[in-house]
């Protein structure tokens, strides 16, 4: 495993990149529309919008900033170019990003005499520019230390827990040993084998920070009236197969592996170091998988049953399953096929050995079907009122 490597963008704060995208990245509502027309007149851009940003509170204000500023500190974007109507705003998100040198220009719709379409003029002159810069680096070998994974499934059956998340696992515990840092989420299905995380905590603060984030969930849904069968697992669960919370929780928690877990994160917080994290977020997938991204994660694996094409925009997402008829017709959305160790085929060890040189052959550049496709896209949770 020690001559297992990769090619990356090489960044100013040691960090590497798995792409090498300019982010165009609108801070607020007022500025989302402006933020799409610079990027579809700069096509290799990234976009990401948010549908709100002022008068937030208390954890989504926090939440807010920390997936606004990690997604412009993610090792996958080259250059960031800040779009925004809030200029003190404006100005602290590009002082925590610029702080990393990571090359940014940021643009305010109170500067252009209110004028979107002067703002819109400014920002292509200003990203074009950043796209240039950034076209002039290259790839470098880099090791498997030098990655930040996060772990996700949705859309699951059976085949999910049984294969493809035990199959994740094994890559995860690779990755691990290797001292690269892997975060798994989705708090909710940890309901029912939570017992298990706790046991392999790194201390007994880490244990009752895990029981603590899943009894919350699950607290805040009974103070709704919510009742968890039915809504997790979702009928598409039920309907393939999954009947019960329980059930759902243990072949979920097998994407973790068998490491010992460093730490509980919040949603787009970074982990301080190599190794295996959990994130106390929501299990829905968008959410998720964006706060891995915020929290620094350049490659995502996510496992399917019958099938969920959505992925990250900014860090390239692995789909796989190991539902033979999944296998057989979503050919232009699973990016690995995990069937043949569910039809006895192939052994699970083999099988990880192929994911994780598949993992890597897509960090050095090669595309999977969500990017090619266009289904990616980043989303931030929020859980309460605004003023």
């Amino acid at each position: 495993m020690t001559d297992l490597h990769w090619q990356g963008y090489r960044r100013a704060d040691g960090s590497v990149g798995a792409r090498n995208d300019l982010l165009v990245l609108s801070i607020a509502g007022l500025t989302g529309p402006t933020a799409r027309r610079v990027a579809a007149a700069l096509p290799h851009a990234k976009c990401v919008t948010m549908p709100f940003g002022g008068g937030l509170l208390g954890a989504d204000a926090q939440a807010h900033m920390r997936s606004l500023i990690g997604f412009g500190l993610n090792p996958n974007v080259g250059a960031v170019l800040l779009i925004g109507s809030d200029k003190p705003k404006l100005q602290e998100i590009a002082q925590a990003i610029g702080a990393s040198s990571k090359p940014l220009a940021a643009i305010c719709l109170d500067d252009c005499d209110h004028d979107a379409l002067t703002l819109t003029d400014r920002a292509i002159r200003a990203g074009a520019q950043l796209q240039l810069d950034i076209s002039r680096l290259r790839r470098q070998r880099a090791a498997l230390s030098d990655l930040c994974v996060g772990l996700e499934c949705g859309r699951s059956d059976p085949s999910s827990g049984m294969v493809a998340n035990p199959l994740i696992g094994l890559v995860a515990d690779r990755l691990e040993q290797a001292g690269a840092q892997v975060m798994f989420g989705e708090t909710l299905e940890w309901l029912g084998a939570e017992h298990l995380l706790a046991q392999r905590a790194a201390s007994p603060q880490i244990a009752q920070e895990l029981r603590a984030a899943v009894q919350r969930r699950e607290q805040l849904a009974r103070s709704h009236g919510q009742d968890l069968l039915g809504n997790n697992p979702g009928p598409t669960n039920i309907a393939a197969g999954l009947s019960t919370i329980e059930e759902k929780s243990l072949g979920a928690i097998a994407k973790s592996g068998s490491g010992c877990i460093r730490g509980v994160l919040s949603l787009a917080q970074r982990p301080n170091g190599p190794g295996l994290y959990a994130m106390d977020a929501s299990a829905y997938s968008p959410e998720s998988l964006s706060g891995f991204v915020a929290a620094g994660a350049q490659m995502l694996l996510f496992s399917t049953g019958v099938g969920n094409s959505y992925v990250s925009s900014l860090a390239p997402t692995i789909k796989l399953s190991a539902n033979p008829k999944a296998g057989r017709a979503l050919v232009q959305q699973l990016d690995f096929d995990a069937s043949p160790v569910f039809e006895g085929r192939q052994s699970a060890s083999e099988a990880a050995d192929a994911l994780l040189n598949c993992l890597l052959d897509v960090a050095s550049g090669t595309m999977t079907w969500g990017e090619i496709l266009g289904e990616g896209d980043e989303v931030v949770a929020r859980m309460g009122e605004a003023l």
